[in-house]
């Protein structure tokens, strides 16, 4: 069928290229505006810390999103008045927004708790009447909007967080394609060693990124789409159309030396375009595993990712093709050196010395990547939290001088929220609410509690019990019970809040132990709680991510090896593949944990390691790399199944596929490689981590795993490599193969 699309696309190669100028035309006025249009923020809406959230906002009337203001002096303290004025000019021009609701502040409340110890540095609330994206664009007019004065003032707090972590992440984009293209440019003209074969798959690269973020904005006008789809479209649309132009243009410019220019469009798109058929599969099944996630980042970026290979692959099955036709010998035009089919002796020799000590090879091998992967054994999941952005950014500038003067959970604060279906105020509750305070107050890892039973007073259980049925506790209690009630008490009386204020940060282990023995003993009564704050939110998430992440890796592998297993018709070749994808994933899994968790080489890579790994990674790394890689196997074994089918000699086929694929194989690798290692030198450290771990794991997969392990396997298994049983049509039959048309050799 390729090949007959390989002949339609030369006759209509004219057609076919005008189609895609239109398509890219069409695309250019609507791919700058992508990032516009989407989201920020990771987690599922459907967790028991967003479910407090909006418990809140309809119980309590609390907002949903809010700002904090950071502001410090060196000389002044907030009893002096002129502190007082820089605060209240300072913060003036924001009651011109509309959606700023109030703005709260140690000099309107006289809040001790927002005073610092030494009463150089305080902080205040911007409460906002809108939704979290909403706040999130508000936040660079709230910046623009403080008025200048003598005090120093950071704008910080989530909402700015996930502001200035967009603002990073479009950062980092530019900055690694900056490097990035011009190192792919230098390495692609040395693999081809001409100006017109190096330029294409590059041009390639660049179409498929425009269309696919023009795509991605106008998806992104019906569903929620995550501020990471720019990173994972840049990177999978150049590493994608690179390697399949590049795939596509080797084996045309092979078949060239002995076909005329029709005949090798033809050839090249029946073999080399059946392997980018099958490869474009495998990473877009590995892709499709974050479809089945609920939540919007994993599930976006799946879609962008999908997205962005079917791109490159239309493009490698028409376009690439198209103008192959039209350039004809002109392929190696502007060449460096004169062209000439690459020997690829190397690859056979090393093939032929790996067949000849199998088990000599294999076991160290597998014992070596064993070994690789195994600090993963002790991985430590987490999300950062202020940490994830730069040490230059204001938002963290402004998160760490707060724990710095206040403690590390000031602003990270767990929040009881608890529901009656009768009162919150009767003497059942309210002694139930008593009780777990006093237990929370006496926990080390707690700094303090804010509640309806822990006003600054000497007042009792017993007492508080009575106060609260009384008629009109806010008269009775006096002004600290009446400010109490006012803001934590919801309006019925059936919800009130618990502001638990840990010592840890809140990515720390006591704080994540907190909340987890919070939740084992929650107040009792006929209370219903729900935590929500920094902490709960990203424990949340993380359980949430890894109670499905299980089933999807057993989705991938399976619908993987189906797949595979359509292509080679062998039953052992594609569970092979698979293993072997699962080895080279593991290991750098334990890479991952190597680095990035345990701290070595941190100077080097320009990070500070948080003690653990950054909870999405592992499932983004399993999804992206599990069919990269798979690509390689791919590549290699389609060109090794068309020498078996000629030959019948299994040794022979493999030194031959080895041969023929081994240089494209690198070079293709060495590509992908390039490309991650522009975005691990970025600055957010989910970004970083992701870029180093594809790396290593493409460069793992392409040495050790294709150039080593896949032989010495093929001989140990020889013809049971090509088996399967005659109901599921037989294996592979030498001479008698459905491969299309071969290269001589």
């Amino acid at each position: 069928m390729l090949d007959s699309l390989g002949a339609w696309v030369v006759r209509a190669r004219w057609w076919v290229i005008a189609f895609w100028v239109a398509v890219l035309l069409a695309s250019l006025p609507f791919a700058p505006r992508a990032t516009s249009a989407l989201r920020s923020g990771f987690g599922d809406s459907d967790t028991e810390s967003r479910q407090a959230l909006r418990l809140m906002a309809e119980r309590l009337d609390i907002p949903e999103t809010s700002v904090t203001l950071v502001f410090s002096s060196d000389d002044l303290t907030v009893a002096d008045a002129r502190y007082a004025r820089a605060v209240e000019r300072a913060t003036a021009p924001l009651t011109q927004i509309p959606a700023v609701e109030r703005i709260v502040t140690y000099h309107n409340t006289l809040d001790e708790n927002m005073v610092s110890p030494d009463g150089r540095t305080t902080y205040a609330f911007v409460s906002l009447d809108i939704n979290i994206d909403s706040a999130v664009e508000l936040v660079s007019e709230i910046r623009s909007g403080l008025q200048q004065s003598e005090l120093d003032v950071w704008v910080t707090g989530g909402i700015a967080i996930f502001a200035d972590l967009n603002e990073a992440s479009e950062h980092d984009l530019r900055r690694a394609e900056i490097i990035t293209l011009p190192v792919l440019l230098i390495a692609l003209l040395i693999v081809f060693k001409g100006v017109f074969a190096a330029g294409l798959p590059l041009a390639m690269g660049g179409l498929s990124i425009v269309v696919t973020l023009a795509l991605v904005y106008a998806l992104a006008q019906f569903t929620d789409m995550s501020i990471f789809v720019l990173n994972i479209a840049s990177f999978l649309g150049l590493g994608m159309a690179v390697d399949y132009s590049l795939l596509m243009v080797s084996r045309y410019r092979e078949e060239l030396e002995r076909r005329e220019v029709a005949d090798a469009v033809r050839v090249t798109m029946a073999t080399a375009g059946k392997a980018i058929v099958f490869s474009a599969g495998t990473s877009m099944i590995g892709l499709s595993g974050l479809l089945l996630f609920k939540f919007m980042m994993l599930r976006s970026l799946g879609v962008g990712g999908i997205t962005v290979i079917f791109f490159s692959l239309l493009i490698a099955l028409t376009l690439i093709p198209a103008l192959l036709a039209v350039l004809g010998g002109n392929i190696n035009a502007l060449s460096i050196v004169p062209h000439g089919v690459e020997s690829g002796r190397f690859w056979r020799r090393l093939s032929r010395w790996v067949m000849r000590h199998p088990v000599a090879v294999a076991v160290p091998v597998t014992v070596g990547l064993l070994l690789l992967g195994a600090p993963f054994l002790n991985v430590r999941l987490g999300s950062p939290w202020a940490s994830i952005l730069p040490e230059e950014s204001e938002a963290r500038v402004g998160w760490d001088l707060v724990a710095e003067e206040f403690g590390a959970g000031e602003l990270a604060q767990v929040i009881a929220v608890t529901t009656s279906p009768t009162s919150a105020l009767s003497p059942e509750n309210v002694g139930a609410a008593y009780d777990f305070v006093e237990r929370v107050k006496a926990d080390p890892r707690v700094a303090r509690v804010d509640s309806i039973v822990s006003p600054e007073m000497n007042v009792d259980r017993e007492q508080l019990q009575f106060l609260y049925a009384s008629p009109s506790p806010e008269t009775l209690g006096g002004p600290l019970i009446a400010r109490a009630l006012d803001e934590l008490v919801s309006d019925d009386r059936t919800a009130n809040l618990i502001r638990i204020v840990p010592r840890g940060a809140p990515v720390s282990d006591d704080a994540r132990a907190l909340v987890e023995d919070i939740r084992a003993s929650p107040p009792g009564g006929d209370l219903t709680t729900y935590l929500t704050g920094a902490t709960p939110d990203l424990q949340d998430t993380v359980d949430r991510m890894y109670s499905d992440f299980p089933k999807i890796v057993v989705y991938v592998a399976v619908v993987t090896y189906v797949a595979l297993f359509l292509l080679f018709r062998s039953v052992l070749l594609p569970l092979k593949a698979v293993v072997l994808n699962v080895m080279s994933i593991l290991a750098s899994f334990g890479a991952l944990v190597f680095v990035f968790q345990q701290g070595h080489f941190q100077s080097i890579l320009g990070f500070t390691s948080e003690g653990f790994i950054e909870a999405s990674v592992p499932i983004l790394l399993f999804s992206i790399v599990f069919g990269l890689s798979m690509d390689y196997e791919v590549f290699l074994l389609s060109r090794v199944k068309e020498e078996y089918e000629a030959n019948g000699d299994n040794a022979d086929a493999v030194a031959i596929g080895m041969e023929r694929s081994g240089r494209i194989i690198t070079s293709a690798a060495l590509v992908l490689i390039l490309v991650s290692a522009g975005f691990a030198s970025g600055d957010i450290l989910i970004v970083k981590a992701l870029g180093f771990g594809t790396a290593l794991a493409i460069f793992i997969d392409s040495t050790i795993v294709r150039a080593l392990l896949v032989p010495a396997l093929m001989r140990l298994f020889s013809a049971a490599n090509w088996w399967a049983p005659a109901f599921l049509g037989g294996g592979i039959k030498p001479g008698v193969g459905t491969g299309g048309p071969r290269a001589q050799v």
